[in-house]
């Protein structure tokens, strides 16, 4: 794996305000890929830390785009290129819920069009044809989702992929938001001596294999082998939490891997429950449990994800989040063709 660097300055022009900032760009390393040289702005997303994007396996080469504005001495936005030489593509991510670009408040259109612009010309060198990108939920970053889009339309990326995402805002009260069938259903669990629980880490395996068995019962897979998850907890031990809900015997009704991508979102990966327990529901009170959790810790998203099969929409999830008071949002992928850069 080879490691070069270079700077790219961005196109001076008073009038688009991209005076003053400029592109580095750096191949990974046998230590993976580099972190900015000038700090970043803004917290970076949990799968875009160079340290993360090191542990994402298929990963022979990566891109690592900053976009710097030397005046401030900070790195105002980064974007992180899987290349893969066979098949001519590059995309990001490699193994995370999302890449793609990350900005600081404030980054223009025109000043992201410089980014982009020498991320392509880069590709274009190293013979690359195709590049893929999947965004974050736009709820993480409202304005920095539109900007990001907007300059994507404008050089011609195409939208592979648009999804609904639902989250619940902590900050609104989470029973108060229920339907009324949920709120039957949380109440219901409670009678029956339910209760919400944070799980120690070296529960890990035992709550894997039931989370897998939830899984299987509904025709469904996990995305990550128990090994990818234990390195995860082990290297990110502060992002990474195990929650449940247990029956009055101790035994597990509902547990879910939650996520802390950065310091405003909690994201519920891998919610699961047993079809023994489907007439208590006992997700819904995960879900407040987790609301609890991200309100305590001050965060403004507690993510859903999305409800995708391979034929398309899960409808009967999609419900369920509604009905948990969710909020809909949207999740954008996009690709564009170098061939005739």
């Amino acid at each position: 794996m080879k490691s070069t660097d270079s700077t790219v300055a961005v196109e001076a022009d008073a009038e688009r305000g991209a005076a003053g900032l400029a592109v580095w760009a750096v191949e990974s390393g046998p230590a993976g890929p580099a972190a900015p040289r000038l700090p970043l702005a803004f917290e970076s997303f949990l799968y875009l830390r160079p340290e993360h994007q090191v542990l994402q396996p298929a990963t022979p080469t990566v891109l690592s785009l900053y976009l710097e504005d030397a005046a401030a001495g900070r790195t105002v936005a980064q974007l992180h290129l899987v290349l893969e030489e066979n098949n001519a593509l590059a995309r990001s991510p490699a193994q995370a819920p999302f890449g793609a670009v990350q900005l600081a408040a404030g980054v223009s259109v025109a000043q992201l069009h410089g980014l982009l612009e020498a991320a392509e010309t880069a590709l274009c060198q190293r013979g690359i044809q195709e590049v893929a990108l999947r965004g974050h939920p736009f709820a993480y970053d409202p304005s920095g989702a539109a900007v990001l889009a907007e300059t994507l339309r404008q050089r011609g990326y195409r939208v592979t992929l648009a999804e609904q995402n639902y989250h619940l805002d902590p900050k609104r009260a989470y029973e108060a938001h229920l339907h009324p069938s949920e709120r039957r259903r949380l109440h219901k669990c409670r009678r029956y001596g339910l209760h919400f629980e944070q799980e120690p880490p070296f529960l890990l395996p035992a709550a894997y294999e039931f989370i897998q068995a939830c899984r299987l019962e509904r025709g469904q897979e996990l995305s990550l082998p128990l090994a990818r998850v234990q390195e995860l907890f082990r290297h990110f031990p502060k992002e990474h939490f195990l929650f449940s809900v247990r029956q009055p015997d101790g035994g597990w009704a509902a547990l879910t891997v939650a996520i802390r991508v950065d310091e405003q979102v909690l994201y519920n990966f891998y919610p699961a429950s047993p079809l023994r327990c489907n007439a208590l529901s006992p997700v819904v009170m995960l879900n407040e449990g987790l609301h609890a959790f991200a309100r305590a810790s001050g965060m403004a998203v507690l993510d859903l994800g999305t409800s995708m099969l391979d034929s398309g929409p899960n409808t009967s999830l999609l419900r369920f989040k509604r009905h948990l008071g969710g909020v809909a949002g949207l999740r954008l992928s996009w690709a564009k063709s170098l061939r005739n850069k």
